[in-house]
């Protein structure tokens, strides 16, 4: 396996900075601490450069806050010189990690996403007659960082990206060693990495052609209920040993009953939402709505905020839902589109 090296001169390189300026100032380029950063942008970004080349970068403090959709997670915001010494990075490395995932890797990737991941779903679902669906347990919390950094140095050999990467890791942790912050651009990348390995085992070592895993969701489709047993305890094996990860209780199930899965249940040939996704299109719905009547958003505010809701729904047999929902807030207008 060839490792990448020579990138941090691309990661330092002047307009590869000012390209990542841009990209973390999108959409809040009104913010006090963008407007700063712009003010001052050609001495932030020499800086940078200078961090990268020198491999003395600093990292946070990050600017934590909880959110309950639907769980309770922390969100660790960076400072925005991070954010854009991040996005500078990511532009240069994202092909490297590319380059190590499965084609039935959805999350945080171009090209596939959560449309991407439940077509699979479906047409996994009507192959097979029984799934496996295993979730991590705290999953960004339980990252080891040795053993991340084991994994960036078999695909990088860059020195010093090396050493930038490790400040990054090291910068945040929920508990000794482990962790990562969740809302770092990296974060998500390392963290798609690090299950990267686990992929190829299942598709290459235990042989699973029916596979769709979304960042730590993941699903294994089989014929025979034996066999996605035995399947259950290889890969709770591996990722115990290889990773220090570990599985919340496996839901076993046929595939005539239905999935749960990002928000959805996934039958052979429909979809349909699931409870949670159903709740959270109306909670979301009502809070827009009564953000947009105390005055707070502008029409174009809300339609930017209604849009994504109504996509997800949109994916679903969900028509008489979304026109319950849309009616009780009196939006009758919508509630008649299809």
């Amino acid at each position: 396996m060839r490792r990448a090296g020579q990138l941090i001169e691309r990661i330092a390189d002047a307009d590869n900075l000012r390209l990542a300026f841009w990209k973390a100032a999108r959409g809040k380029r009104t913010k006090p601490e963008v407007l700063r950063f712009r003010e001052n942008l050609n001495e932030e970004l020499c800086s940078i450069r200078e961090g990268f080349l020198s491999g003395c970068m600093a990292w946070g403090p990050y600017r934590t806050f909880l959110i309950r959709d639907p769980k309770e997670r922390t969100i660790s915001v960076a400072p925005f010189r991070d954010r854009v010494a991040q996005h500078a990075i990511m532009n240069v490395a994202e092909p490297v990690f590319e380059g190590y995932q499965i084609h039935d890797s959805y999350a945080c990737r171009p090209g596939k996403g959560l449309d991407g991941a439940i077509d699979r779903s479906k047409r996994f679902s009507r192959a097979g007659d029984w799934y496996l669906k295993l979730d991590v347990r705290k999953y960004f919390d339980s990252i080891d960082h040795t053993a991340l950094k084991r994994l960036l140095r078999r695909r990088f050999k860059d020195r010093r990206l090396l050493a930038v990467f490790d400040g990054i890791i090291d910068s945040s942790a929920a508990e000794p060693g482990r962790g990562l912050p969740i809302g770092n651009l990296t974060s998500q990348f390392f963290a798609n990495h690090y299950l990267a390995v686990a992929d190829h085992h299942i598709k290459e070592t235990l042989r699973c052609r029916r596979y769709v895993r979304y960042m730590d969701d993941l699903v294994v489709w089989e014929h025979r209920r034996d066999d996605l047993r035995r399947i259950r305890d290889e890969i709770a094996r591996f990722l115990d040993e290889r990773l220090r990860l570990e599985l919340k209780p496996p839901c076993l199930n046929a595939c005539s009953r239905g999935m749960t899965f990002l928000g959805y249940r996934v039958f052979p040939g429909r979809l349909r939402l699931a409870r949670r996704g159903r709740n959270r299109f109306r909670q979301k719905m009502r809070l827009y709505h009564q953000t947009h009547r105390d005055g707070a958003w502008d029409e174009q505010t809300l339609a930017r905020h209604v849009g994504p809701l109504l996509a997800f729904v949109r994916r679903a047999e969900s028509t008489e839902f979304r026109r319950r929902v849309l009616e009780s807030l009196g939006l009758c207008p919508w509630a008649r589109t299809a």
